[in-house]
């Protein structure tokens, strides 16, 4: 491919080592009744590929400037959305298709990958599985488990509704241009969730929790029911003077529903 200015403030550094494509793809089983969101295709190295399941494929792209390397991909299955993934109402695009299972992938840029994942996750999409290319610190960060220290109020958020998984380690050197960090590919498969009475307080209760990281819950959840919280954290072996860090998120959940009540 010809010479591409990349803009800096787009977080543009574009996937170009064949074989890490190639294990993005076999990573993910999509069928030709499925429907793929492909987020930020840059030039199109991923989108090739994506191409190859024969489904139904929607790229949203930001810069303009690459319509014409994106255009040669559209077809009746393809189509290229030129905006901001963050702007768009992603239930009534889809609401244009018919398909079995969606599918989100994507080589996101590393200044929003939090807000991009959480936009998905607010428009409660239907999706079997999220396939992302993110800076490797930050795949540490998503697919933690409780008692390690890169888990959070995003990796517990995430693995209630989802098994997260790191797939692959990804050189800098795979990407034009070299960026100064290693990234990852992680894969989000949708998982059967307990019952949730209030997703609201739920995800208040773990922005509270892990507000501040070496602090214990005693003083991270000071203006909730120490009564309930404490009975409920008997339940996991657990006081009030553990982080938050040390709690599973059955215990979140189940402290959700309690305190909802």
């Amino acid at each position: 491919m010809e010479k591409f200015a990349h803009k800096h403030s787009f977080g543009q550094n574009f996937l170009k080592d064949k074989n890490v494509l190639m294990k993005m793809i076999d990573s993910v089983d999509v069928k030709e009744d499925d429907l793929v969101i492909e987020i930020g295709p840059g030039q199109g190295a991923l989108t090739k590929y994506l191409k190859l399941f024969h489904c139904n494929l929607i790229c949203f792209e930001i810069d303009t400037r690459l319509k014409k390397y994106l255009d040669t991909f559209v077809d009746d299955k393809t189509e290229i959305v030129f905006e901001d993934i963050m702007k768009v109402d992603l239930n009534d695009v889809l609401s244009k298709y018919k398909y079995n299972n969606l599918y989100v992938i994507a080589n996101l840029p590393y200044y929003i990958t939090t807000p991009i994942i959480e936009k998905i996750m607010d428009s409660k999409l239907d999706v079997k599985a999220m396939l992302f290319m993110v800076q490797n610190e930050v795949a540490l960060r998503l697919c933690a488990k409780p008692g390690s220290k890169d888990y959070g109020y995003i990796s517990a958020y995430l693995s209630y509704y989802y098994d997260t998984s790191k797939v692959l380690f990804v050189p800098r050197k795979c990407f034009e241009p070299v960026p100064n960090v290693d990234s990852a590919v992680i894969k989000l498969e949708s998982k059967t969730t307990e019952c949730l009475e209030n997703e609201e307080l739920f995800i208040k209760l773990l922005k509270d929790s892990f507000k501040m990281k070496r602090k214990n819950l005693k003083n991270n959840l000071s203006n909730y029911d120490f009564n309930v919280v404490s009975e409920v954290l008997k339940k996991y072996d657990l006081d009030l003077q553990c982080r938050a860090e040390q709690v599973p998120v059955e215990c979140f959940v189940l402290l959700a529903n309690e305190l909802s009540k």
